[in-house]
């Protein structure tokens, strides 16, 4: 399980395990807080299409789909 810091998602590098239409690299672009710092949303990126979506950050944790830095 990946350790994340939701503190320091921002413009962290992840890596998709199942790349989908050859979107494997992915930048974090934007992340909101709610008034007691809890993530409410966070943006994600593909490097190569500049695609975005919305995605839930506790995702990242899962090392069967995401993976931390730039594989």
């Amino acid at each position: 399980m990946n350790q994340i810091n939701p503190r320091k998602l921002l413009r962290s590098k992840w890596t998709a395990v199942s790349p989908i239409n050859k979107e494997k690299h992915f930048l974090i672009t934007d992340i909101e807080f709610d008034e007691e710092g809890v993530v409410i949303q966070c943006e994600i990126e593909a490097v190569m299409s500049k695609r975005t979506q919305l995605i839930e950050w506790r995702q990242l944790k899962d090392q069967d789909v995401w993976l931390q830095g730039w594989k």
